[in-house]
């Protein structure tokens, strides 16, 4: 439920009229390239984050030009990390200027990604008031020129069972595949080498947050979800220029463009979204570069779909993790939203023995989750703010294993005794390709061939 933290919102944005995207500075190290920013808080607190391109084997320097505009990029995502913590109602762009449609696709961007983090802190505010944001004192941005290698594909890899479905289908392609990782643990490091591919084409980027951000969380600033997705895709961008790679594959499913309360534009997976794919990809094309093709190749499917071909791929089972509770540990915690939605989305494709192999108990058998359960079936006004799937395909998905179960006369787990009517069968589902993607023929004939296999 909503904090209620309104007069917050109000007292901060009085305290902190401003907040200042003041420089960029692109700095040649040994060990890469590095990003770093200045980001001034109404000339009271000043926040200096910073972005770390490792070196790879890949790895060419562009011109400055190049450089800027790539630095700058990054920059516009990053600062809405520190803006959030008093969201000052005056924006200051210092380093370049922004065109009215940059400031048309920024403002989106910030609107639709920070609609949880306004929803859940119960603050109250529109698209037009929530920020000003002023950005002409410097000098227009130029479009790059680049070159790329057609045949070299980015993965991101979260370490997740989606990334791992798009690395394996790719790395079967022949092309040549760099897996990605935005601050690698070791679920990310194990699905790397499942996959087979050579760990050391793997680009790797260090993001870290200044610290004082995470003082004035301490103290009560706001806080909250940001778009992480949208941050991802001006670094692997930028990361693909600087290897001359020409695709980014990610691996957003169709099931992300359902709001995570219906009948609003409140998503937690906004920056997964097609209307957020398309809307990268068009500014990518007119102030970044043409050169670059973003796209999730697994937007075609549902997350039933996605599960139905990680069960083919046994190499990951024991390497992925998909829980944001137990990432620190490198576990499933076995009590969140995220731990269950991918334990029921499995349920129909692998065997009671596999999910505790996995999981490490049966999840079905704790009564205890079942308020998650009924969030994630729709039994509640709101879904889990978790990256999960449609209500639609949860529900298919118990249906199906309340029937397994009946026509082997096995008894039923007690967190399944919810009676749930799906709209469209498990293997309607199954049988599915949503036709609103941006893959290319031959991408869309290879994940079409992967479902036919």
């Amino acid at each position: 439920m909503p904090s209620g933290r309104q007069a917050d919102f109000e007292h901060l944005r009085g305290q902190y009229p401003y907040f200042e995207y003041k420089s960029f500075e692109v700095i040649h190290e040994k060990k890469g390239l590095r990003f770093s920013y200045v980001f001034d808080l109404s000339g009271q607190i000043t926040f200096k984050p910073s972005v770390l391109f490792r070196r790879h084997p890949l790895f060419e320097m562009p011109e400055q030009e190049t450089l800027d505009n790539l630095a700058f990029h990054i920059g516009m995502i990053e600062l809405i990390s520190y803006w959030k913590a008093a969201c000052s109602p005056l924006m200051l762009i210092r380093p370049h200027s922004l065109s009215e449609s940059q400031l048309q696709f920024w403002k989106d961007l910030y609107w639709n990604g920070l609609g949880e983090f306004f929803h859940l802190n119960g603050i109250k505010t529109t698209i037009e008031d929530f920020v000003n944001i002023e950005a002409h004192f410097g000098d227009p941005i130029n479009r790059l020129k680049a070159n790329t290698n057609e045949d070299r594909i980015m993965v991101p890899v979260g370490g997740g069972k989606d990334s791992a479905v798009s690395l394996e289908l790719l790395s079967s392609t022949g092309h040549e595949v760099i897996p990605f990782v935005l601050n690698p643990n070791p679920a990310i490091n194990r699905t790397i080498q499942a996959s087979g591919i050579d760990t050391n084409l793997t680009m790797v980027v260090d993001r870290s947050i200044d610290p004082i951000l995470l003082e004035l969380n301490a103290k009560g600033f706001l806080n909250g979800h940001t778009p992480f997705s949208a941050l991802l895709a001006f670094i692997t961008s930028t990361a693909a220029l600087l290897t001359h790679t020409r695709h980014i594959a990610l691996s957003n499913e169709s099931s992300a463009n359902e709001a995570t309360i219906p009948g609003t534009h409140i998503n937690h997976q906004y920056s997964k979204s097609l209307h957020f794919e398309r809307a990268f990809r068009e500014y990518l094309s007119e102030y970044i570069s043409p050169e670059i093709n973003y796209f999730s190749l697994l937007r075609p499917l549902n997350e039933l779909q996605i599960a139905w071909l990680f069960s083919r791929m046994p190499q990951y089972h024991s390497a992925f993790r998909s829980c944001n509770a137990g990432s620190k540990t490198d576990s499933w915690c076995g009590q969140c939203p995220k731990c269950l939605f991918t334990y029921t989305i499995l349920s129909p494709f692998l065997s009671r023995n596999e999910l505790m192999r996995i999981f490490g108990k049966d999840l079905f058998a704790d009564a205890g989750l079942r308020p998650q359960l009924e969030s994630l079936a729709g039994l509640t006004p709101e879904k889990p703010f978790e990256c999960v799937g449609t209500i639609d395909e949860v529900q298919a998905a118990l249906e199906y294993i309340n029937k397994r179960n009946h026509n082997q006369n096995q008894g039923l787990p007690k967190l399944l005794e919810t009676s749930i009517k799906p709209l469209q069968s498990l293997d309607a589902h199954l049988h599915g390709f949503d036709n609103h993607h941006f893959l290319n023929a031959h991408f869309e004939t290879l994940l079409r061939n992967s479902l036919n296999d």
